[in-house]
């Protein structure tokens, strides 16, 4: 058996590797949220792991707040960063390796092909300069550790896109997306499967494979042609009375809609060397939002 520490315990992630976690018999997770340990205060890091002492750790906890990031700097550091530096140190302490997620948003976004994970990083904003802050600090503090950089993820938990979207859908008779922004929406379900998949590789002694990895699905799209898509599957799912699927979706440029921040205009990540190393991939888009929307409509969460 895998004992398994899972720092974060209320976010999309978390909350969809407990669902995941029972299709892996092999495997146990030991959730921590912030009544147990608050990763403002990091010296409480340190007693969790010692007292557990998993097999490996995993962090699925971040301040992900984009825009509030900007006037909230000190606070995306200390849990984006100086957190995950006290999470490395003690699992470098007792030889465990360690699993820690971050972003597309460590990346400007100028690129014309499909980001690989030896690119140059060149964060736009406080919330992707302290997500790489967190990622040096991984690097530089133990070895054994996975960073794997994800984005645009949604599912039927938490606050993300396409809830957000179910409920103007039905609520609205017009939504304006942007379309010039390019990424990959990636389910935290199919994620979270893909993390507790590659786990009993990743405990070996033999494992040579650390380092960072881009773990996102397959199909760039932009945000409006995402949401599109959200629309047609969503009639399908939620049936002929779902009201959302009248709902005129209207594309528009992102300067329309004024931020604290730039966000990155293409973040499309290769997952090439996931797939070859691990032998893992991703389902299709129309597979694993239908699976997202139905998980949705199967507790009325769709509106």
């Amino acid at each position: 058996m895998i004992r398994a520490l899972v720092f974060g315990q209320n976010g999309q992630l978390a909350g969809c590797l407990a669902q995941e976690e029972s299709s892996f018999s092999d495997v146990e997770l030991n959730f921590i949220g912030r009544s147990c340990c608050d990763l403002e205060y990091p010296s409480d890091i340190a007693a969790v792991v010692d007292k557990i002492r998993p097999d490996i750790v995993i962090n699925t906890a971040a301040y992900t707040a984009v825009d509030l990031a900007e006037s909230e700097p000190d606070r995306a550091l200390a849990i984006n960063a100086t957190a995950v530096k006290v999470m490395s140190e003690q699992t470098a302490k007792h030889a465990i390796p360690f699993i820690h997620f971050s972003t597309d948003y460590v990346f400007d976004g100028n690129a014309r092909r499909p980001y690989v994970e030896t690119d140059r990083v060149a964060p736009l904003g406080v919330y992707g300069q302290t997500k790489l802050a967190g990622e040096q600090a991984v690097r530089d503090m133990n070895p054994r550790h996975l960073i794997f950089r994800t984005s645009w993820l949604y599912s039927p938990f938490g606050k993300n896109f396409v809830k957000t979207m179910c409920r103007l859908l039905a609520e609205t008779d017009e939504v304006k997306v942007v379309d010039d922004q390019i990424g990959c929406p990636t389910s935290a379900l199919d994620l979270a499967r893909i993390v507790l998949q590659v786990l009993p590789v990743i405990v070996t002694d033999g494992f040579r494979g650390f380092g960072t990895y881009h773990v996102v699905a397959n199909e760039p799209v932009n945000w409006c042609a995402f949401a599109r898509r959200i629309q047609v599957l969503g009639a399908d799912v939620f049936g002929p009375g779902w009201s959302g699927a009248d709902c005129q979706i209207t594309p528009v440029r992102s300067d329309q809609f004024p931020s604290a921040v730039r966000r990155p205009a293409y973040s499309v990540l290769s997952n090439r060397r996931i797939r070859e190393d691990f032998c893992v991939d991703f389902p299709s888009l129309t597979e694993s939002l239908g699976r997202v929307l139905a998980a949705l409509e199967k507790d009325d969460r769709h509106a």
